[in-house]
């Protein structure tokens, strides 16, 4: 079996959440923020792009720096962050990158003539008389900017809208003339905060943040992260600016919501919150979003999973898994690396990690994905802090004949690893582990049915272990 992708589908060393996919020229280019490795906020780094051939989603090619926090002129020290973007082809054929910083309200614009080269400073977002959108009396907060171009107009989604703020009324939409700057349709709200939600439809998923925007066949799609955080829900209508009717929740970062494997619920990962898109590549669509690592709000890594259409245009919501775009189970055999986990919770079920201005809270009791080294460091990922209870899960594996299961562990522990193809059981045998400072290979005789499966490891004992991989044999 030809494995297509994994996930997370970057490398374990990056982390690009906020991910907005598009298709140009035959490659899936990826534009999203960049956090730093055990960095203190969100979106440190300069934005970097990746790509890959779309008949090729397991094999991503790194770009190189696209723009730099210092290239916008409001930001020539550094000290803002350049917080989520999108892109657009504009109707000059050029490909125009729009951001926000994160202590200003404004939408800036950069442009350039290829997906992925170096883009260069445009200008703000602005009125026919020069004022930036952001900075008229009676503007709301411009943030997380998506586009779609249509002709001669852009639609520009923006909006942050925290639970309880009055100020802010929801996702707004603003339409751009042909030089993709100048307002020629001033902002109306598309889906309401949640002070102003009642009766709409959105009551418990009302706009938050990201707001990104697709068109498929004559609907359109305004995908968003929901007051919930760790949902990317959706909205659709047939305009692009008015009548958009809540439909459902396409991802949760922490599984919930899904009842097929575990109470509905119950949390099955250490979540926070949640950006991406939708993007139809060779005929398969597919949700990009992202998810928490390192035990902090801070470092979140690109996920994707396949999703389908209901013949009403509905999108049934996805589980995480750890194939992504593989179009199928992982073939269960060979190595696998724990990073790959997309279940993972301790003694006690996981918890929602709040996702803003929490940092790191997470200490050794929780089992986390981690990496060695400093940021940029190209070192794997692994699981650290694996105590009693804590279960790492694996979906989805097409096993055939695999009698042996071997783990490459490290740590202060003893006890043993409990192999399962339900994270709530039953046992289907145990590989002992003891004490080990370096990494070491732990095997036992262990029987995988036939047939596709999840696969966890649920470790009991004493002290704590790192888990690197497991190998199917």
């Amino acid at each position: 079996m030809k494995q297509q992708g994994l996930n997370p589908y970057l490398p374990s060393w990056e982390y690009i959440p906020d991910g907005e996919p598009y298709v140009f020229n035959g490659r899936v280019y990826v534009y999203g923020s960049h956090d730093r490795f055990n960095g203190h906020a969100f979106c440190l780094n300069d934005y970097v792009c990746w790509s890959a051939d779309v008949e090729e989603l397991g094999n991503w090619r790194y770009e190189g720096v696209i723009y730099k926090k210092t290239d916008d002129p409001l930001n020539a020290d550094g000290r803002m962050c350049l917080y989520a973007p999108d892109v657009t082809v504009g109707p000059d054929g050029r490909y125009y990158l729009y951001y926000a910083l994160d202590k200003v309200s404004a939408i800036s614009v950069a442009v350039c003539d290829s997906p992925a080269g170096k883009y260069e400073f445009y200008g703000y977002v602005k009125y026919a008389d020069g004022t930036n959108l952001g900075d008229r009396e009676g503007d709301e907060h411009q943030f997380d900017p998506g586009v779609l171009t249509e002709g001669d107009k852009t639609y520009l989604y923006t909006g942050f809208c925290p639970i309880g703020d009055k100020s802010r009324h929801g996702s707004m939409a603003t339409v751009l003339g042909p030089d993709m700057l100048t307002i020629l349709e001033e902002p109306v709200f598309v889906a309401p905060s949640e002070p102003y939600s009642k009766g709409s439809g959105f009551e418990g998923h009302e706009f938050f943040e990201a707001p990104s925007i697709r068109k498929r066949g004559d609907i359109y799609y305004l995908i968003y992260s929901s007051i919930a955080m760790h949902e990317l829900c959706y909205a659709t209508s047939k305009y692009p600016t008015k009548g958009f009717v809540y439909q459902g929740v396409i991802v949760s970062n922490n599984d919930l919501h899904i009842d097929s494997y575990k109470p509905a619920d119950k949390p099955m990962y250490y979540g926070g919150n949640n950006h991406g898109s939708i993007i139809e590549i060779q005929g398969q669509w597919y949700i990009f979003y992202h998810r928490h690592t390192n035990g902090t709000a801070f470092c979140r890594q690109g996920c994707v999973e396949p999703i389908e259409f209901e013949g009403d245009g509905t999108i049934p919501q996805v589980e995480m898994t750890s194939c992504g775009p593989n179009g199928g189970p992982l073939a269960g055999r060979g190595e696998y690396p724990a990073y790959l986990a997309c279940n993972l919770f301790g003694k006690d079920e996981a918890v929602y990690t709040g996702g803003f201005g929490s940092g790191a809270w997470m200490d050794s009791r929780f089992p986390k994905i981690t990496q060695e080294g400093r940021d940029g460091d190209e070192e794997p990922g692994y699981i650290a802090n694996m105590t009693d209870s804590a279960t790492a899960g694996f979906k989805y594996f097409d096993c055939n004949g695999i009698r042996n299961v071997k783990i490459k562990v490290r740590g202060y522990c003893q006890g043993d690893f409990e192999v399962k193809t339900t994270w709530d059981g039953p046992v289907l045998g145990k590989i002992p582990v003891s004490f080990m400072n370096i990494w070491t290979e732990c095997s036992a005789e262990i029987i995988i049915p036939d047939g596709i499966h999840a696969l966890y490891f649920t470790y009991k004992g004493s002290g704590g272990a790192d888990l690197a991989s497991f190998t199917l044999e």
